[in-house]
């Protein structure tokens, strides 16, 4: 039985419950905003996946089987990211002129670009299992003109194995019985933990780079433009034919 969540309007499970006929609309919809319309959910994609799945084998809350869940959800994290792609590359470099806010800020830009350095065009698979790095890959990938071709392959592999992986992951924890009652009896705790984390890491960055701001100012240091700073966080071309630096040495 699903108690009371101490932090309702971040349950996976009363999300989907709440939404009624609607559920599996609502699923896609939040997959398909974290990357297609750059907004960094709180609610972490992941866990909101696992008890898709979860809720499709022990509830049937979607009126589907699992195999049209994971595709539906698969498809909408295609999509979002092609959308993604499709604001950078059209937007360029102006997408990026924005002041420090919350997650949209130049540190996460520039660990999105780190991870683009380090695995080259795999960071697009890869990068839909690191929070923030995901809502921020297609659009550096569509501002530095990552083919694509090539980007929409790598697009559709990486939201196969996220979207339709994740989701049939939490299907198949409902056969594990203490498993599963370990993740819905504890959901709140797993969401603190998940919801939490990604708060301090946020606010972390955020008070570093307002602190490293307002030391510049006072040493009198030349502040850039909006234009010319977004103009330093676009990825050369290259990047993307770059072999994965796997032991992270800086060679590829």
């Amino acid at each position: 039985m699903h108690n009371a969540a101490l932090i309702p309007w971040l349950d996976p499970q009363l999300i989907i419950s709440s939404a009624g006929p609607w559920a599996l609309l609502v699923v896609c919809f939040i997959v398909f905003a974290e990357t297609g319309l750059l907004v960094g959910f709180l609610l972490p994609g992941d866990t909101l996946l696992i008890i898709a799945g979860l809720l499709t084998h022990t509830n049937d809350v979607f009126g589907l089987n699992i195999w049209a869940v994971s595709l539906l959800i698969a498809l909408a994290a295609f999509v979002g990211g092609e959308v993604g792609y499709l604001i950078g590359h059209k937007g360029g470099p102006a997408v990026f002129e924005r002041k420090e806010s919350g997650l949209f800020s130049r540190k996460n830009v520039e660990r999105t670009n780190a991870f683009f350095e380090r695995f080259g065009g795999l960071t697009v698979i890869l990068a839909r299992f690191v929070p923030i790095v995901r809502t921020f890959a297609p659009v550096a990938a569509g501002v530095g003109h990552m083919p694509w071709r090539r980007y929409s392959l790598y697009n559709f592999i990486g939201a196969m194995i996220w979207g339709f992986g994740l989701t049939m992951v939490g299907y198949l924890i409902a056969y594990i019985p203490w498993i599963r009652d370990l993740v819905t009896e504890y959901i709140d705790v797993i969401l603190l933990i998940a919801v939490g984390g990604t708060a301090l890491v946020t606010l972390w960055h955020y008070l570093v780079e307002r602190h490293k701001a307002k030391k510049a100012a006072a040493a009198g240091e030349d502040v850039v433009t909006d234009a010319a700073e977004a103009e330093e966080l676009v990825l050369d071309s290259d990047v993307f034919d770059r072999a994965p630096d796997l032991d992270g040495d800086g060679k590829h």
